[in-house]
């Protein structure tokens, strides 16, 4: 397995002079081929990540200290999910069809530029990022640096396999009903999903559903890398939250529990633990019940109306089963339905802000399952596309994307299989510096899990992910 890295970690070297940005990025580069087994990138950006690297290495020895202050993830290496434009490699989006090489960076993407980062390659993802895990048609599914049998999650699956193997430092993810928190948390890496509309996002589906931002390995590098992508943009009209800020002080706080019904005993037992820590930091827990009435077939209709209009008959041949079926349902739906869901929408908005009312924060499992097999979409009661359940079993996720409220998943710890279990923070819509505060505190206090020790090698006569994106070191 590669070595640990993060975002903090790697700036400290930089600073120190231990390391140039040219030896680190090779070094990513190199543990990105040899753990190609994991499925975690569909590109990679050798000679451009190495030309970027070595302008970075310049300015650091022009300026020296000073690099850092206008560029404050100088030499930083990110990946990019693959729903997100990049000038420079290419945008599948999971999929079969063409896609033509877009001619600038996703506005996030040109942000983490901007910044100092280096981008090294494309993340693996669902396609379109249709389900919470990572498998399509168009590339091998991406599996879990805990055990490679079981998956990573989904769909952001492919940036927390890359992070939690130490491919790079951070990623970029989009999380539409939990594509950066449910990876996040069956990978043992931080997840976290800003308020919507606090990170610019272009393009965006028609249901308002997808957020944009960070996986990292702590809470401070999700910070770090949020704050280099949050704030208005004229390409986005949601986005108009501002940058983020990050105090550094806590406070004791009325915490509200949610218990999912059908939750893994062993995912219990982990996030008790949490919830342990939680009261001994002074936090006051209290349990409480959310009733959301027909939530997820809202979702899954407002979810099928957007798929189902932004695909074309004459494509159905190349899509992945599941998307399909979610099209198909899409075609069925009268506009009266899709408003129908709407309206739960806006009333779940109500209820939540209602809670919030009495609570600062909420806390739960982020997953109730531990992670299933790699090549399936879902524990065995929800692997039939047909029966439209892609999302049924992480019902502490989507609700959120419904609300647009700012959550993150941390680490927990390991379940006695030796697999990671989060644990999501959730606040008011806008209150992203107050979750990175707790969720920070959270963080010193919980045993974070081991890296993965999973050794990895490269298949024998494997492909060659720097071939496939025609680069090389």
């Amino acid at each position: 397995m590669a070595t640990a890295r993060g975002v903090s970690h790697t700036l400290e070297l930089l600073r120190r002079g231990d390391i140039s940005v040219v030896e680190h990025v090779r070094s990513v580069l190199a543990d990105i081929h040899r753990n190609d087994v994991l499925g975690a990138f569909v590109a990679v950006a050798g000679e451009e990540a190495l030309e970027s690297a070595a302008q970075a290495d310049a300015r650091i020895r022009e300026l020296g200290p000073d690099a850092w202050r206008n560029m404050p993830l100088l030499g930083v290496t990110v990946s990019v999910k693959d729903l997100l434009q990049t000038r420079d490699l290419p945008t599948a989006r999971g999929s079969l069809l063409p896609n033509p090489r877009p001619p600038q960076d996703a506005p996030a993407v040109a942000r983490l530029r901007a910044a100092g980062a280096v981008v090294v390659g494309k993340t693996t993802t669902s396609e379109h990022g249709w389900s919470a895990s990572t498998v399509s048609r168009a590339a091998p599914p991406t599996r879990n640096p805990y055990d490679p049998a079981l998956t990573a999650g989904g769909s952001s699956g492919g940036g927390a396999a890359a992070v939690a193997a130490g491919l790079c430092d951070g990623s970029l993810g989009t999380d539409g009903s939990g594509s950066i928190r449910i990876p996040a948390a069956f990978c043992g890496v931080v997840g976290y999903k800003p308020s919507y509309g606090r990170v610019p996002y272009f393009p965006n589906g028609a249901d308002r559903l997808a957020h944009q931002g960070p996986i990292a390995r702590s809470v401070e590098d999700a910070a770090l890398l949020a704050q280099a992508v949050s704030g208005p943009h004229r390409s986005d009209p949601d986005s108009g939250l501002g940058s983020l800020d990050v105090p550094r002080d806590g406070r004791a706080l009325r915490v509200g529990w949610i218990e999912y019904d059908g939750t893994d005993e062993e995912i219990r037992r982990v996030t008790e633990r949490a919830r342990d820590v939680l009261a001994g930091q002074g936090h006051r827990v209290e349990d409480v019940e959310v009733r959301c009435h027909s939530i997820y077939p809202a979702l899954v209709d407002i979810l099928a109306a957007s798929e189902a209009a932004g695909t074309r008959p004459q494509d159905e041949e190349h899509i992945d089963r599941g998307r399909l079926e979610i099209v198909r349902h899409g075609r069925t739906l009268s506009g009266t339905a899709v408003m129908r869901a709407e309206d739960v929408r806006q009333q779940l908005r109500g209820t939540l802000r209602s809670v919030m009312d009495h609570y600062d924060l909420l806390a739960m499992a982020t997953v109730p399952v531990e992670p299933f097999a790699a090549s399936e979409i879902g524990p065995p009661w929800a692997a039939d596309p047909r029966d439209l359940l892609w999302l049924d079993w992480a019902p502490a996720s989507y609700p959120f994307n419904m609300t647009g409220q700012p959550a993150l998943s941390l680490p927990a710890g390991l379940t006695r299989a030796g697999l990671p279990a989060g644990l999501q923070l959730v606040g008011p819509v806008g209150a992203d510096d107050l979750v990175l505060t707790v969720a920070r505190r959270l963080e010193a206090d919980l045993a974070a899990p081991p890296p993965p020790a999973v050794h990895l090698p490269a298949p024998p006569g494997g492909r060659s992910l720097l071939s496939l994106a025609e680069r090389s070191l």
